[in-house]
């Protein structure tokens, strides 16, 4: 029997397999379709193994909810391409095994945790590593469940974002009405939307806001032309009376000083690199000045407005200008939110770089 393309199509959007895999299946069936798919099973068995050490940084994130409506589960679950991604074979298992982790005594987390219990759950008369193993030979691509979590509250909920690209799972206590449920879904595609790394200042260690403030004034110290008027004109002064700046700089900064808001546009990168390591020499002074103190501290703030959850602007905000918590409280003052998790398909992973053209046609040639 020949062999079209619509029915080399038709087996991989049925499986997820390889196109050349598909087209030898078939041929080794004489196109029967079911029989290329039981061959694409029993003859991927062997592959699985093989495909261990690929990079797998594609895949899809998928978020359940209990019965109950109280706890929500997200996991993300990998694949080499975006082609098996978007495979109904593929998100349907990726579906039933996070209902699995959801019924399960398990709790997940986002380093991996508990990922091997997991895998040796039972799942559809097998485990999930069995299931996951079938899974990999059939589709002809490395598969792997990298993480899960959970969030348990008076109320739950869930929001995937970007086709699965990214999973949100949001838990709250003080109330669970339909109003709640709505307001904390809204919250979810904020977190889709805006990536907050805390839920409120409260969960920030001292540790970490140290860390922070002294990045901050670091980095204040080392853009020479954003710092305060007064400080930046000491440092100037410094570098006028020695050797800091060359002859040329010193004679721009005299024809430019007029106007010191297009100063830097003109001084050279050594002079503003001078500059800062004055600033740096002489920090202890600077952080000390109150005028440099305001403007760390505002810098700070803001970026805990940035990466405080209940800090943020709502993204639906009427005014352009309401916090998350002012909206939360204008929903239900009961109303707190207890956990946040999102899973972005792929982040910290190495992606393999590849021309898929290019593939295609040396499969071809092959």
């Amino acid at each position: 029997m020949a062999i079209t393309a619509s029915m080399v199509k038709e087996l991989r959007e049925m499986t997820g397999a390889g196109m050349m895999d598909c087209k030898k299946a078939l041929n080794e069936t004489n196109g029967d379709m079911d029989a290329a798919v039981e061959f694409l099973r029993k003859n991927g068995q062997a592959k699985a193994e093989k495909k261990a050490s690929r990079i797998a940084a594609e895949g899809v994130a998928r978020a359940a909810i209990s019965a109950d409506g109280k706890t929500a589960c997200v996991i993300e679950v990998n694949s080499e391409t975006d082609f098996v991604a978007k495979n109904e074979t593929f998100t349907s298992f990726v579906e039933a095994v996070n209902r699995t982790a959801l019924a399960s005594d398990l709790q997940g987390g986002k380093d991996g945790e508990d990922i091997e219990a997991l895998l040796a759950t039972p799942f559809e008369g097998a485990t999930v590593k069995e299931a996951l193993v079938e899974k990999t030979a059939t589709i002809g691509e490395k598969l792997s469940i990298r993480r899960f979590e959970k969030v348990s509250g008076d109320v739950a909920v869930s929001y995937i974002h970007g086709g699965g690209r990214i999973g949100v799972i949001v838990a709250a206590n003080g109330a669970s009405d339909d109003a709640a449920r709505e307001a904390l879904t809204n919250i979810a595609m904020q977190v889709a939307a805006m990536n907050p790394t805390y839920i409120s200042r409260n969960d920030i260690s001292a540790e970490e806001l140290a860390k922070l403030q002294e990045i901050t004034v670091d980095a204040a110290l080392n853009d020479p032309a954003s710092l305060p008027k007064p400080i930046l004109n000491k440092l100037i002064d410094k570098a006028m009376n020695s050797s800091a700046w060359s002859d040329e700089d010193k004679a721009i900064y005299e024809e430019k000083k007029s106007n010191m808001n297009y100063l830097f546009n003109f001084l050279s990168k050594e002079a503003a690199a001078a500059l800062a390591e004055l600033a740096m020499a002489d920090k202890d002074a600077i952080v000390s000045d109150k005028i440099f103190k305001g403007l760390a501290d505002g810098r700070v703030s803001k970026q805990l407005k940035e990466i405080c959850l209940l800090d943020q602007t709502y993204v639906k905000a009427e005014d352009g200008k309401q916090t998350v918590a002012k909206y939360l409280e204008s929903v239900n003052k009961a109303l707190t939110i207890a956990k946040v998790v999102r899973f972005e398909v792929g982040e910290g992973m190495e992606k393999k770089n590849e021309d898929f053209a290019a593939e295609v046609a040396a499969q071809m040639n092959a």
